[in-house]
């Protein structure tokens, strides 16, 4: 199926301020979305908004609209006018630190009746009171502003426990009989039953705001990991470059840089853009951006990518694409929406949580009411009351799906895969098919000479010589590669004398004063030049290009002196790594199909090479697509032209596969859109990147396999969070509301539930990529 296209309209993204819970993000997002026109997503791991507005509404308007709910929020800082980070950690680390010095004493004289010497209440009076006030101030600043705005949050719940337990510690040491000297107070995991006069929760009020404060405080500093890959991609570039300028260096600061300009990179620095390399040889580190370990050799003519790091030589490189047009600010990009966008599954979690609180307090009051008509006294009833309150926390809930994107992401971008939004995951775990453009995807797109068969009596390494040298002067990939292959191997290659073209056919000139031809066999035969006779052919080479050919390469001949003296085999090299990436897609379950524009016979060659069976090899009639036939195991799809590519993926689909589309070039683009899965690779056109779901940045098919298993461990990471989110808060109210659990306790649990979802999503960043071969 195709995906919809982006509505238009102005897009704006503002950085949300005051936020603590999943509940906050979803009433901001409810009041954006409540302006004519607006469609807003607020994302509560990555505290952003992102905004499409029509042209009646400004970003001052959206803004006000924010800080009318409650919150701050502010267009993001371009890098250059950032303020010096602050470190947003400090302030509740402080309030930990003192909160903990308070509070264990608190908890420890009031679980152990042995350590309650005579009035030892007064001195946990003094410790808990700055705990609940100081410790708990963030949580009650933002009840204090909920309730402003009417509404309730996580805040709500928080406040209205601490301060309800240290209410009724107060009222019963001033007016009941827990402030008389020696009153001795017992430690129960549940409640207890009694007037209430002689209960005290101070150690609840303490324990659960040091509980709560240590969840939040880890829970800040795990998001704030969580996000460190796409910081780590965004500081990534270089910060001044040496450019040309009128053939004398000048440093200047990488934001004035413009495309065109002519800059050296020496060996240790960042190339500071993207460009195309004019002067020098060197290897590239190229692992910042794509994740491979190996350097890229490069010479002029090559492209290089900003923030990559020259390992060799001295460059000189002319800048291409500058600013936010570079692929690493693209990959931060794509990266970043994709953090900030959400999933099914956490816009149901969202709604949930929107409504959650309010029903907690109703729950909460319900079950006073229960306890206190049922007898059970004051103190069972208000203890049962107050657990229900500080268990039903639903902050789990609300970090479950958006930590393990922020980390799931992120780790792809290490690894050179972008992810282009959350919906991608669930495509991912329901793809059974992927189809595999070949040219440029399984095979390098860049032909390459296999072997060379020679003639009895004739040597390679002269015919190889002499091939070489006549290809030198031809444009022609099948030419170059040739000529590529024989400087490689001999060097210097003699010159040519009377080159000429045969169109189509091959090429004839005078190498050390003997007139040779090279090209098709029938150029040799004559058939192909009118003005002399042909070339004799010996029956051993015609057998050795018939060969050639019945493997699928391209056989050149080549001969001189009246005579045909060898054979040399071309073709288009199938990457090192393709035969491994498609036996781990078979592994994840997807029947790989290998489409191509070749006939069957090089059809069937590439896929014998790469592990793809030759059977069912579908051969599209001349002129038109043909029809796909029943997809097998090993399915070859041949002779397929560039604008038929879609109807193959719309064929497969018919019959009930989910398709996934790998390719990287233009005419690709409309058949990674159709597909239910688009996969580009990053070495191919901007086209094809923009209308796929993942981009591999590295032109590798493993990462094709790497992308897929890291987005279904997401996906899994982000269910099995939201299964532990719901769990436990279907399981901890029941215990709660029944009395079987102390409000200290409760708060502890409802604190670890958010640290565990989101050192669950943290283990993401140990994914590790398929090992190269």
């Amino acid at each position: 199926m195709t995906r919809p296209l982006v509505q238009a309209g102005n897009q704006i993204e503002l950085v949300i301020g005051g936020m603590t819970c999943a509940s906050c993000a979803a009433r901001i997002e409810k009041k954006l979305n409540r302006m004519e026109g607006v469609r807003a997503t607020v994302n509560y791991a990555t505290e952003k908004a992102k905004i499409v507005y029509p042209d009646g509404v400004t970003p001052a308007d959206l803004i006000a609209t924010v800080e009318k709910t409650g919150y701050t929020a502010e267009v993001p800082a371009k890098p250059a006018e950032a303020a010096a980070p602050v470190d947003e950690l400090a302030s509740l680390r402080t309030r930990l630190w003192v909160c903990l010095v308070l509070t264990v004493p608190v908890i420890a004289l009031s679980m152990v009746p042995a350590w309650q010497f005579t009035n030892w209440q007064w001195l946990a009076l003094a410790l808990a009171g700055p705990v609940v006030a100081y410790g708990g101030a963030p949580f009650h600043r933002a009840a204090a502003v909920n309730l402003r705005h009417g509404a309730a949050t996580m805040d709500t719940l928080i406040s209205l426990g601490t301060l309800a337990a240290f209410g009724w510690s107060l009222w019963a040491l001033f007016f009941g009989t827990a402030g008389m000297p020696g009153m001795r107070h017992p430690f129960s995991f549940g409640i207890t039953r009694g007037d209430g006069g002689g209960s005290l929760y101070l150690e609840a009020a303490a324990g659960v705001t040091l509980f709560l404060l240590a969840g939040r405080y880890f829970e800040a500093r795990s998001k704030r990991r969580a996000g460190a890959a796409l910081r780590a991609l965004l500081e990534l570039g270089a910060k001044d470059v040496a450019v040309l300028r009128n053939g004398v260096e000048a440093r200047i600061p990488v934001e004035q840089l413009a495309a065109g300009d002519r800059f050296v990179v020496r060996p240790g620095e960042k190339i500071a853009t993207d460009g195309v390399v004019e002067e020098g040889t060197s290897a590239v580190d190229v692992s910042v951006v794509t994740g491979e370990s190996v350097p890229v050799e490069v010479a002029p003519g090559d492209a290089v990518v900003g923030a990559t790091v020259n390992a060799g030589g001295r460059l000189v490189v002319r800048a291409t694409r500058v600013g936010a047009d570079t692929q690493l600010a693209q990959m931060a990009r794509l990266v970043e929406d994709a953090q900030n966008g959400k999933a099914a599954v956490q816009r149901l979690a969202d709604r949930i949580s929107g409504v959650f609180v309010p029903v907690v307090i109703a729950l909460a009051v319900g079950t006073l009411g229960f306890w206190l008509g049922a007898g059970g006294g004051a103190t069972a009833a208000f203890t049962a009351a107050v657990a229900v309150l500080i268990i039903a926390c639903p902050c789990a809930l609300g970090l479950a799906t958006p930590t393990a994107l922020l980390v799931g992401t992120g780790r792809g971008a290490q690894l050179g895969i972008l992810i282009k939004g959350p919906e991608v995951l669930e495509s991912t775990r329901r793809v059974d098919t992927v189809v595999l453009d070949k040219t440029g995807t399984v095979t390098t797109g860049r032909m390459s000479l296999h072997d060379v068969v020679t003639a009895d009596g004739d040597h390679e390494t002269e015919v190889l010589r002499v091939a070489g040298a006549l290809e030198s002067a031809s444009e022609h990939p099948i030419a170059k590669a040739i000529a590529e292959a024989a400087a490689d191997r001999l060097g210097a290659l003699p010159a040519v004398d009377g080159f000429a073209n045969v169109e189509g056919l091959g090429v004839t000139g005078t190498v050390d004063g003997r007139q040779a031809v090279i090209g098709r066999l029938r150029l040799l035969e004559g058939r192909g030049l009118l003005e002399r006779d042909g070339l004799d052919v010996p029956d051993e080479l015609r057998r050795a290009a018939a060969e050639v050919e019945a493997v699928g390469r391209t056989a050149v001949v080549v001969g001189w002196d009246g005579r045909a003296r060898g054979v040399l085999a071309v073709a288009d090299t199938v990457k090192p790594t393709s035969r491994e990436a498609i036996a781990r897609l078979r592994e994840l379950g997807l029947t790989p199909v290998l489409l191509t524009g070749d006939n069957a016979t090089v059809a069937r060659a590439v896929a014998v090479e790469v592990g793809i069976t030759g059977d069912g090899i579908t051969q599209n009639a001349p002129g038109g697509a043909g029809t796909a036939g029943q997809i097998i195991a090993g399915q070859i799809i041949a002779e397929v032209l560039p604008a038929d590519k879609v109807d193959v993926v719309k064929r497969l689909q018919a019959e009930g596969r989910v398709v996934a589309m790998v390719g990287d070039g233009v005419n690709d683009a409309a058949a990674l859109a159709q597909a239910d899965l688009g996969l580009a690779m990053g070495t191919g056109t901007d086209v094809a990147i923009e209308a796929s779901d993942l981009t591999l940045v590295r032109g590798d098919l493993l990462a094709a396999a790497d992308a897929i298993r890291l987005s279904r461990r997401t996906l899994r990471t982000i269910k099995g969070n939201l299964f532990w989110a719901f769990a436990y808060n279907v399981a901890a109210l029941p215990l709660a509301a029944a009395g079987l659990l102390n409000p200290m306790i409760a708060g502890a649990a409802m604190a670890f539930s958010s640290v565990f979802v989101v050192s669950n999503s943290l283990r993401l960043r140990g994914f590790r990529p398929v090992a190269r071969p």
